[in-house]
This record gives C-alpha cells, sequence and structure tokens, in this order.
C-alpha cells in the first residue's frame, strides 16, 4: 500500500488537475453543480453496481469518479469564494471528532448500538429539530424506508425482538389480503406500502440490506432469463411462441448455474 506522503501527493496531483481542467477544458469549464448533479448519483449507483459484483478493480474506479465529484464541486465553491477542499475535509473531520465522544471524549459505550444512539442524539444537540432530517427526500423508496427505521431505531423507538416484526408482517399481510378481496384498488396500495415498510424492518433485525437482497435478485432474475433468451434463440425459436412449460425446462437449467 500506498504510503501517507504518497497518498497526499496523488490527492494533490487530483487537484492540480482539477484546476488545469476548470481553466482550459471547454466542457469542464461549462459546468455547474447542477449540471453536475445527474451523474454524481450515476457515479454513485456505478460504485454500488460494482459493490455488490465484489469487482475490486471496478470499484477502486469508480471511487475515482466519485472522488472527482467531491473535487469538482469543491472547485466551483472555491470560485464562488464559498468554500474549497479544505473546508469540507475540515468540516467532516470536526463532525466526525464531535460525533465520536467515545473516542474524542470521555463518553462510554458498550456497543454498536450505543455509538448509533449517541450520534441521532448529537444531532438533535446541534440544532437538528427531527431525527429524520438526514434522510434525503429523494432516496428511492425501499433505501429511504430503511434508513426511516434505522434513524428511528437510533433514539429507542424500536421493537424489541424479531418475532415481534414478524407479527407486525403478517398482520399487514392480512390486512392487504382484505383490501384485496374488497377490492379498494388505493386501499390495496396502501396497505401493499405497509407490507413492504414491516418487510424492510424484519429485514433489518435480521441484519439484511433490503436493497442489496433485492437487487440481487434482480441480477439473479435477468442472468436466468437472458439465459432462456440465449437458449430459444438457439433452437430458432420465439419466446413469445414458446409454451410456459418449455420456457419453464430452460429456466430450471439457468437455476442450476
Amino acid at each position: 500500500m500506498n504510503s501517507r506522503q504518497d497518498q497526499l501527493n496523488a490527492f494533490d496531483r487530483l487537484l492540480t488537475i482539477m484546476d488545469e481542467l476548470r481553466e482550459q477544458c471547454p466542457w469542464d469549464k461549462k459546468q455547474t453543480m447542477e449540471t453536475l448533479r445527474h451523474l454524481t448519483i450515476e457515479e454513485t449507483y456505478e460504485l454500488g453496481d460494482a459493490i455488490l459484483d465484489n469487482d475490486l478493480e471496478e470499484v477502486k474506479k469508480e471511487l475515482g469518479d466519485v472522488l472527482l465529484h467531491i473535487v469538482f464541486y469543491s472547485k466551483i465553491g472555491s470560485e464562488t469564494k464559498d468554500f474549497d477542499i479544505a473546508d469540507v475535509c475540515n468540516e467532516i473531520c470536526e463532525k466526525l471528532i464531535s460525533r465520536h465522544p467515545h473516542i474524542y471524549g470521555d463518553v462510554e459505550v458498550n456497543n454498536e448500538d450505543d455509538v448509533k444512539r449517541n450520534w441521532e442524539n448529537l444531532k438533535l444537540k446541534e440544532g437538528k429539530k427531527s431525527v429524520l432530517e438526514g434522510v434525503p427526500r429523494s432516496l428511492p423508496a425501499l433505501v429511504k424506508a430503511n434508513r426511516i427505521q434505522e434513524k428511528v431505531a437510533g433514539v429507542g423507538f424500536d421493537w424489541e425482538q424479531p418475532e415481534q416484526v414478524w407479527e407486525k408482517v403478517q398482520e399487514e399481510l392480512s390486512e392487504f389480503q382484505d383490501e384485496i378481496k374488497a377490492g379498494n384498488q388505493e386501499a390495496m396500495e396502501s396497505e401493499f406500502g405497509d407490507v413492504m415498510f414491516s418487510m424492510v424492518n424484519y429485514a433489518r433485525f435480521l441484519n439484511i440490506n433490503p436493497e442489496n437482497a433485492l437487487e440481487r435478485t434482480n441480477k439473479k432474475f435477468t442472468k436466468r432469463f437472458q439465459y432462456l433468451e440465449e437458449k430459444a434463440k438457439s433452437l430458432n425459436k420465439n419466446l413469445k411462441d414458446m409454451t410456459l412449460a418449455e420456457m419453464d425446462v430452460f429456466w430450471d437449467e439457468a437455476k442450476q448455474l
């Protein structure tokens, strides 16, 4: 691994390149925080894909792309004299120190849960009106549900045992079934949301990240379906012309891969 000095030199090199690109490159000169925003979101998702694929070489590359965006925003902030990369680094350093009094102070903790509770309580002392303020409005619903539950659990609003959460899941499923029988579309959607929310909560108690779990299933389904398509193509068949029984044969084969 690189020495701390090598790491600092590499970061300085990136800052220098960013300065040069902002001054000389027509595309880089035109960018604003608003034009970069959607690209940053895309890069973050690409990093997430690489992590789920456990492709460490790709993780390294995608981390570089994300870091570039952080440096880019900081460069723009320095041009308007609002902040620069040093301000960004110092801000997060100060936050980390203040949020870890068990490391940089005299607070004692027994486990990870104590750390999480202290973190949320400290945020409230800093002026946050709600523990849920830190949950971005634009997060995908599944990720947001998980973060909401983690946040409120951090201040003690939580179930005590996984069995209690599973009972809640069953209760919500029963209510969902009742609305299906009643045929009330709006109520069905509401109850389906409750089912998903309770399942996310149960996943949390089992130490399962619901977003990762669902994405792995998406990838698994995609891989199997593409195998099915390839098999059909090799037989000069169109999927639309195949029976479900015929497709199931190849689907079962795909499951063995």
